[in-house]
């Protein structure tokens, strides 16, 4: 996998120029490419503080429900706020319209407010490469009240006192259970609400019509001729109990990202140098001391200086754990560390929350590696990207809806950019 990805990057860092999309027919403004000042080197990710997270397999599946508060990777969420959930307008592809997939779920309380007792991020976007490659344009639009995106991170919080968990700490002992039940899923992807109900059966719901049309294509077609059978007959033999409708399957998808929890240590507890048997065989990036002849391609395809140093300054960072899906840091001085220079936002991209209007902050920021994990392959239209960095309100602000969205900024790889 690393010599793999090492060569895919020598195919992507072939241009350092990243060109706006035309989109005339909604009267956007058009977006200027942004000159990189020297000064902005200073917008870096502090050396302390900064927590790790990494993927592997779950050692009981149930250990990932959500009133056990997981920080989790692929599968389907485990929603906080399980009745509230984001509406559809909220929940589909800016660009195809499709329900977006879930990628992941931090667990980001906040000890010091009462109302951020539990707080969760829930990060979901769409599979398709091409409307990422659009959403890596939509971002540099300025002045949009509902911009297309096809990555959104929505945010959760809950006192401690709350109507569905317990204020006491979950014992781990397999006698933990939420206080109430949640809404009904969607029988396809088990993701968001199941608002439609299958016409003929009255038991499969659906998020949205393409789901319920891939879960007739997939065999619910001849489920639902079974389920109609059995309820009848249940109807008949309501008196003895003898007959039980069978179970409807939560989540038919086959093809949701495959589910791993997240781990969470310092990064402080990795040292700079790695050595050998340390090393990570699958990762993207090549140990710090084995800067061979595939990282010096590397560094040659950049023309400038200060570009040779950010991508040498990225690849050393990530060398301590290069198995590292997500880095977080909530301190107010904490940057991201960007891969690459070319497509960084300036302050003036980050807009304001969208329910306070306050300022947004750097909060954590989603790696590549991932992909890895979610055995995508490395093919011309695979997803890909070079970092997903969130922004949340600072305030963590109490708006009236259950899930805010917050802001995402997603770098590209420099040819990656372009259509």
């Amino acid at each position: 996998m690393a010599s793999s990805a090492m060569d895919h990057q020598l195919e992507v860092i072939n241009s350092l120029r990243i060109t706006p999309l035309d989109d005339d027919d909604e009267g956007q403004d058009e977006v200027e490419e942004i000159e990189i000042d020297e000064d902005d080197e200073e917008e870096e990710e502090d050396e302390e503080g900064v927590t790790l997270g990494f993927v592997e397999k779950p050692k009981n599946p149930r250990s990932l429900l959500r009133h056990l508060f997981p920080s989790k990777a692929g599968g389907v969420p485990a929603w906080l706020d399980p009745v509230d959930l984001p509406p559809e307008s909220a929940r589909t592809c800016g660009f195809c319209g499709d329900p977006l997939q879930f990628l992941l779920q931090i667990y980001a309380p906040i000890s010091e407010k009462e109302s951020t007792f539990h707080r969760t991020f829930f990060v979901f976007m769409c599979p398709s490469m091409a409307c990422l490659l659009r959403d890596q344009h939509e971002q540099w639009k300025h002045g949009v009240d509902k911009p297309h995106r096809s990555v959104k991170v929505f945010r959760c919080q809950l006192p401690r006192s709350n109507p569905f968990y317990s204020s006491e700490p979950p014992k781990y002992d397999g006698t933990d259970k939420p206080l109430s039940t949640g809404a009904v899923l969607c029988s396809w992807c088990g993701t968001w609400k199941g608002e439609k109900v299958c016409g003929s059966c009255r038991k499969a719901r659906y998020c949205s019509e393409k789901h319920q049309l891939m879960h007739w294509r997939s065999g619910h077609k001849n489920d639902c001729r079974q389920i109609f059978i059995s309820s009848h007959s249940s109807v008949l033999d309501h008196g003895n109990g003898r007959e039980k409708l069978p179970a409807i399957e939560k989540v038919a998808c086959r093809t949701l990202w495959r589910e791993h929890e997240i781990a969470i240590e310092d990064e402080s507890t990795y040292e700079s140098n790695m050595s050998d048997d340390n090393g990570c065989g699958t990762s993207i990036v090549p140990a710090n001391n084995k800067k061979d002849e595939t990282f010096q391609s590397v560094l040659n395809k950049f023309e400038a200086n200060a570009d040779k140093k950010k991508w040498a300054s990225f690849q050393e960072r990530i060398a301590r754990a290069p198995e590292q899906v997500l880095r977080y840091c909530r301190d107010l001085t904490a940057k991201p560390l960007w891969p690459l220079l070319i497509g960084r936002p300036s302050k003036e991209d980050i807009p304001k929350c969208n329910y306070c209007k306050g300022p947004l902050c750097y909060e954590f920021q989603i790696m590549p590696q991932l992909l890895y994990y979610f055995d995508v392959k490395n093919e011309p239209d695979s997803l890909d990207w070079a970092t997903i960095v969130v922004f949340t309100c600072l305030n963590s602000c109490e708006a009236s809806l259950a899930y805010k969205e917050e802001f995402a900024w997603v770098q590209l790889y420099p040819s990656t950019g372009t259509l």
